[in-house]
């Protein structure tokens, strides 16, 4: 029998868990994994075998899968998308830090990513906990952010250069800046450079240099963890309390991923 091992990616987020088959999951399996998730808001599994239905199987033990919005799914399992970087192209679909669907009226609670086909090099995805970027903020900021809800737009240049070819699809929605985590009670920042366009009530001219700014508090490093993937690695995270960001650094080389979503509810 295989013993369940933790092990952090790095101090502020992220952990690899071993001795878990995906395929064969039981209650308990779930509910550590469960508790893990809230812990460290990223959770690598290594050496798994994932096809579409154990994929679609394997979300619905943790929530409703949710189809997105910018890609077609699989016809079978029309919540899963296949996210493919071909040798020839030099766009990264989504390339840029983000939270997911944070433009939904209700966005994603998290996400699965399976490789597929992985690259020899390049290719990781790093994640920042926005806990850590919430508790960096001075009292005085926090006061001032606190009652503030910003403008998210799927359409916005910095994630929509990523889509190239893709239609506009005029999703906004607005969110608290300050967003407090449904399960754990926790505060963190929900603003992200991929969508967030403007405070409420002010023009994006005048909400560019505060962003600017707690963006960069989002991305600071310190607050991140590095993912290295491998064929056979799934990737679940919490999308409430956490960024991603995929870099891409492996032209000429194909990469290949499976992915599906979990329904989320509103912020607050």
């Amino acid at each position: 029998m295989k013993v369940r091992q933790i092990e952090k990616l790095s101090g502020p987020i992220g952990a690899e868990i071993s001795g878990i088959d995906l395929l064969h999951l039981n209650t308990a399996d779930v509910d550590y994994i469960h508790q893990a998730l809230l812990e460290h808001l990223v959770l690598i599994f290594r050496d798994q075998t994932l096809k579409p239905d154990s994929l679609d199987a394997l979300a619905r033990r943790f929530g409703k899968p949710a189809p997105y919005p910018f890609v077609p799914g699989l016809i079978e399992y029309p919540e899963i998308v296949e996210i493919r970087k071909r040798p020839e192209e030099i766009i990264n679909f989504g390339g840029v830090w983000h939270s997911d669907t944070a433009y939904l009226p209700q966005p994603a609670m998290g996400a699965m990513l399976y490789g597929v086909v992985i690259p020899e090099q390049g290719g990781d995805t790093l994640f920042a906990n926005m806990y850590e970027a919430y508790d960096a903020l001075s009292v005085g900021l926090k006061s001032f952010l606190e009652p503030l809800t910003a403008m998210n737009d799927a359409d916005k240049a910095a994630i929509s250069q990523t889509r190239p070819g893709q239609p506009k699809r005029n999703l906004k929605f607005e969110h608290p800046v300050i967003r407090t985590h449904p399960l754990t009670g926790r505060k963190l920042l929900y603003v992200n450079r991929a969508h967030t366009t403007n405070f409420s009530g002010m023009t994006e001219a005048e909400s560019q240099p505060l962003l600017e700014y707690l963006f960069d508090v989002a991305e600071n490093p310190n607050f991140s963890c590095r993912l290295k993937w491998q064929p056979g690695s799934l990737a679940f995270w919490d999308n409430r309390a956490c960024q991603h960001y995929p870099i891409n650094d492996y032209h000429g080389q194909l990469r290949e991923m499976l992915r599906i979503s979990l329904a989320g509810d509103q912020p607050h």
